[in-house]
């Protein structure tokens, strides 16, 4: 990112703050700047960036077409329906069959043997026995959606997403479905996100607080870690912003009294000069641009940031409704009702994540799926209908969804059973944002198994929701090495028109 600065230097301002001059005219070095001022933004913090990063006395980085990125609003291609995003990802693999996917053929096998080849991720504890939901189902809303008696509060949007039962990833790997979600290619490490496609299309809405935002589980990072949030080839600008799990959220949010109000600005003014000049002389050094942006970025966020997480404004009502009162939902829905402020204060995409993969239910699917299901259920129905009240639902995609779903058939025996991987057939939903409400697309086989009616893949989702936010995905172009990459890195996509609005 270039800072251009409307303040000039005043030399005798400089000399009398004790900032070193080069000698020449008065002037004041940059790197006389860094290396002796001491206050606000100076010598550790920076230093200590471009150390950790390797980017002291490195040769400049191949420069790219364009040589250099902002997060200024910018307009989408076509009209678009959505202007933010909010994912819930549900990382190890919702079981479908138990929770939106009901199969009446599944209920009466229940105990027999299943005559389908299965790939199983877990050859020792496999077995071809068929599990029937242990839970019942009943039609939901006007629309008659059939869900799971695990999720009641999902039972109470069923008219305002759009359920889909046809996913498929064609692998049984986390890892490798994960990126293939976010990243547009299965397994492959080193690509941007989704989030980062969208900040990089889009830009923010507000320059007070980051485009790309990720709200992490207390209980430490998903499976795969940062590569959930990624930039990938792009400018580190774009990747995934993480906000702590717990208080402080933003650490060292406000500066010292010290260096606190006009004192503060003047460094901030003083080093965005600085850069202007390196820049001009070593254009193209994105990591340095990022870096330095986004201290310009936590001066703005002092007071936006600190309202944005102020949920003592929000109404007995409202956090009730999050499931704040209830200690099994109380951590997730906070974090939901932060990610509702935080789109309505103009972040463009919003991700929570659970630590580890708690849908991951290989043993013990009667007493881990509904604690999992319990935690997340309320703060997510909560989330929609929240937004809906407030008038942002229309705008705002909101996406509920793992990388895969549970095999049909029975992983152990006994009490402790289980299932195992699904990348043959599994359940998402959307709502808002364009998505067309109140519907159920695509089916699974009559046990579940594999996705059998219109089909969706995870290149499919995105170009989906490119188009949501007025892009075709094959035209949304950042080149990398002198190639034009796209996030679906041209392997075969569709939108999804039938679940547009």
């Amino acid at each position: 990112m270039t800072f251009h600065s409307t303040n000039s230097i005043d030399p005798s301002e400089s000399a009398a703050c004790g900032c070193p001059t080069n000698g020449i005219d008065g002037v004041v070095g940059r790197r006389g700047f860094l290396a002796q001022n001491a206050m606000g933004i100076g010598t550790v913090a920076l230093a200590s960036l471009l150390r950790d990063q390797q980017l002291l006395a490195k040769p400049l980085k191949p420069i790219d077409e364009r040589k250099s990125f902002t997060l200024e609003a910018k307009a989408p291609a076509a009209e678009p329906r959505a202007k933010a995003m909010i994912s819930l990802f549900m990382h190890g693999g919702p079981s479908h069959v138990d929770l939106t996917d009901p199969k009446p053929e599944l209920q009466r096998m229940d105990g027999k043997d299943y005559s389908g080849d299965v790939q199983y991720s877990f050859v020792n504890r496999a077995s071809k026995t068929l599990l029937g939901s242990p839970w019942s189902f009943a039609k939901c809303g006007e629309a008659g959606t059939e869900i799971s008696e695990l999720m009641p509060h999902l039972r109470t949007i069923v008219d305002d997403i759009a359920l889909v039962r046809s996913m498929h990833t064609g692998h049984n790997g986390h890892e490798v479905s994960i990126r293939y979600f976010h990243g547009g290619i299965p397994a492959v490490l080193g690509r941007p996100t989704l989030g980062a496609w969208l900040t990089y299309a889009l830009g923010c809405e507000t320059q007070n607080l980051p485009a790309y935002m990720v709200l992490v589980d207390p209980g430490g990072h998903p499976v795969d870690g940062v590569t959930n949030w990624s930039n990938g080839f792009m400018p580190p600008l774009f990747q995934g912003t993480v906000l702590r799990a717990q208080e402080p959220r933003i650490p060292n949010l406000n500066p010292p009294s010290l260096v606190a109000g006009s004192l503060q600005q003047r460094n901030l003014s003083f080093l965005r000069a600085l850069n202007d000049q390196h820049l001009a002389q070593h254009p193209g050094e994105a990591d340095l641009e990022a870096r330095i942006a986004s201290y310009e970025l936590a001066a703005r966020m002092q007071i936006a940031a600190t309202d944005a997480l102020d949920l003592s404004q929000e109404t007995e009502a409202t956090q009730k409704m999050y499931g704040l009162d209830d200690p099994e939902t109380r951590e997730y829905g906070t974090r939901c009702l932060i990610a509702r402020r935080l789109v309505e204060r103009g972040v463009r995409f919003v991700q929570l994540f659970l630590a580890g993969q708690p849908w991951d239910n290989h043993q013990n699917l009667k007493g881990a799926l509904p604690s999992i299901a319990k935690r997340t259920d309320r703060p997510a129905a909560a989330l929609v209908m929240d937004l809906k009240q407030r008038g942002l639902l229309d705008t705002t995609l909101v996406h509920w969804g793992g990388e895969i779903g549970r095999l049909p058939v029975t992983e152990g025996e006994g009490d402790q059973k289980g299932r195992d991987h699904n990348g043959q057939g599994f359940s998402i939903w959307m709502a808002g944002g364009g998505v067309k409400p109140g519907m159920v697309y695509g089916e699974t086989d009559e046990v579940g198994h594999r996705a059998a009616v219109n089909v969706v893949t995870p290149n499919d989702y995105q170009a989906t929701v490119l188009k949501l936010f007025g892009f075709e995905h094959d035209k949304l172009v950042y080149r990398h090495n002198g190639q034009e990459q796209i996030l679906t890195a041209g392997r075969p996509a569709r939108v999804v028109e039938d679940i547009l609005a």
